[in-house]
């Protein structure tokens, strides 16, 4: 069988795993894989001081084979999105690889000049956005005040207070808008995040929405979570998000302030690298039995999840998808959420009522009154797209694209 050969480029990729869109990356790497159809190579990026910088390394995991590029520390803002000896390095690998399509996954710091490299070898692009970067010098469309833009379409004009060197913003939207024309397709994980770029002038007309996989519960999940709730039968929260105003710990904190009900649990998931995001400080005073759970990988998530009984997710600013939604759904447990953009596209949103970003600290207080005083309820299982899922819909995509190549 003659196997499509796929180039696949994230900033971050095993061994150096790190993030949502990595771990969206990796996952779709390794289904496209096991369909049999496929081959992957990947390039990513590190940063090594004791290595020499721009240096190729060869990797391998899960039979992905991953060339790493040591990038220097302090590199420039135009550096960042438009880096000519990244890209250079890349239009070598292409020469030497020859890849049938290449997909630019999310590639901050890699540069959008890979698909310069592509184009001028007439090889076939997949752009995939998963955030705002190629609107947004910040990323996220997060002010430095912390709160969320809003801005809908973004116009550069509009970011002069964001933005510490309007005409470097300028060209950088400029640029970026350039380099997405080349383009064959560009996905998007929500129909939010499409209208939203596109609707910012991003390579219009070339988007579609392409919803992330997640990872779906193990077989054994329900005895776990049985087990659990027959152990300690109390109404157990949980949140996966920093203490960090835009994903609403203030928030939740003012919440469970209010509370008068004392008899529930709740598990902070420190997400951090090193162990670092919650300290006692943080929930002193608060009602309730307060447990930290630490970082857990994608082969062991259901170790967290058969622990709670209702994620929290208080994002104060509009998300792109929301893979933690997703995870928590597909395994029966409840969701009380706000309104952040993609997060709320889900099958189950007509049952889910979001709360307004921005709503006063009552707002959830009532949700988490309610959420004690029905306790327990019967679980609802809502059908979730996993990575084979993804894996389908992301084939019929590259060959409609090398189709009409």
């Amino acid at each position: 069988m003659n196997k499509r050969h796929i180039l696949l480029a994230n900033v971050f990729f095993a061994p150096f795993t790190y993030g949502g869109a990595t771990i969206v990356a990796e996952e779709l790497a390794k289904a496209l894989v096991a369909r049999g159809d496929y081959r992957i190579t990947a390039v990513s990026l590190c940063s090594r001081t004791e290595l020499e910088t721009y240096t190729v390394m060869k990797s391998e995991r899960d039979g992905i084979v991953n060339y790493v590029i040591n990038v220097p520390q302090g590199r420039s803002y135009h550096e960042m999105y438009n880096n000519p000896q990244v890209t250079a390095l890349l239009g070598e690998l292409m020469d030497g690889l020859r890849p049938d399509l290449v997909h630019a996954h999310c590639v901050q710091d890699i540069g959008a000049g890979i698909l310069q490299a592509a184009h001028a070898r007439n090889i076939p692009i997949v752009l995939s956005v998963h955030d705002f970067w190629w609107i947004c010098e910040r990323q996220f469309m997060i002010r430095p005040n912390g709160s969320y833009c809003g801005q809908s379409p973004v116009r550069i004009d509009a970011c002069r207070g964001c933005a510490s060197d309007m005409g470097a913003a300028r060209t950088r939207f400029d640029h970026l808008g350039m380099m997405g024309a080349l383009a064959d397709c560009v996905t998007y994980p929500s129909q939010f995040a499409h209208d939203l770029v596109s609707s910012s002038g991003f390579a219009p007309g070339r988007g579609i929405v392409l919803e992330n996989g997640v990872r779906l519960p193990d077989p054994d999940f329900p005895d776990a979570q049985g087990a659990r709730r027959a152990r300690d039968p109390r109404l157990t929260f949980g949140f996966v998000g920093g203490p960090s105003q835009i994903k609403g710990w203030p928030t939740i904190r003012a919440a469970f302030q209010m509370l008068e009900q004392e008899d529930f649990r709740v598990l902070l998931v420190d997400g951090s690298q090193d162990g670092t995001w919650w300290t006692p400080a943080h929930t002193k005073g608060l009602k309730g039995d307060w447990q930290i759970f630490p970082r857990f990988e994608q082969a062991n998530m259901d170790s967290f999840y058969a622990q709670i009984d209702v994620l929290l997710f208080m994002s104060q600013w509009k998300e792109t998808f929301g893979l933690a939604v997703r995870e928590a759904l597909a395994r029966g447990i409840d969701v009380i959420q706000t309104d952040s953009g993609g997060t709320v596209e889900h099958k189950a949103a007509h049952s889910i009522d979001p709360i307004p970003i921005g709503a006063p600290a009552s707002a959830l207080q009532e949700r988490l009154a309610t959420a004690l005083a029905q306790h327990p309820q019967a679980q609802v299982h809502t059908p979730v797209a996993g990575y084979a899922d993804q894996a389908r819909a992301f084939h019929q995509i590259v060959e409609n694209v090398l189709g009409a190549a």
